[in-house]
């Protein structure tokens, strides 16, 4: 049984940052490309970003690239996502997410796990 836990969401001011971990189980994070998505109340969810299952590259939304840092750390079968210069605008559910499916990670529906969600809100 997959499951993806995210955690370390929470209020933070603007300008701020904030570190989003992932932790699975059920499957290997280096054997998946595992994304991060987000979604804002009445708004689609979006890509964030994603690391590769291989060689561990990262591709991230241009909204946001310069701010995001995507990273994964094998031996805690664990992903984490470093979110910097926070703006209200960043205020969303962020998801974690794992695919086999080959270079088509910016779609949503590529994914077939996704985790429960953490809420990120940012004050003005």
């Amino acid at each position: 049984q997959v499951q993806l836990v995210e955690s370390g969401g929470g209020l933070v001011q603007a300008g701020g940052s904030l570190r989003l971990s992932c932790a699975a189980s059920g499957l290997t994070v280096s054997n998946y490309d595992m994304g991060w998505f987000r979604q804002a109340p009445g708004k689609e969810r979006e890509f964030v970003g994603v690391i590769t299952w291989s060689g561990g590259s990262t591709y991230y939304a241009d909204s946001m690239k310069g701010r995001l840092t995507i990273s994964r750390d094998n031996a805690k079968n664990a992903v984490y996502l470093q979110m910097s210069s926070l703006t209200p605008d960043d205020t969303a559910v962020y998801y974690c997410a794992a695919t086999r499916v080959v270079g088509n990670f910016y779609a949503k529906t590529a994914y077939d796990y996704w985790g429960q969600g953490t809420q990120v809100t940012v004050s003005s």
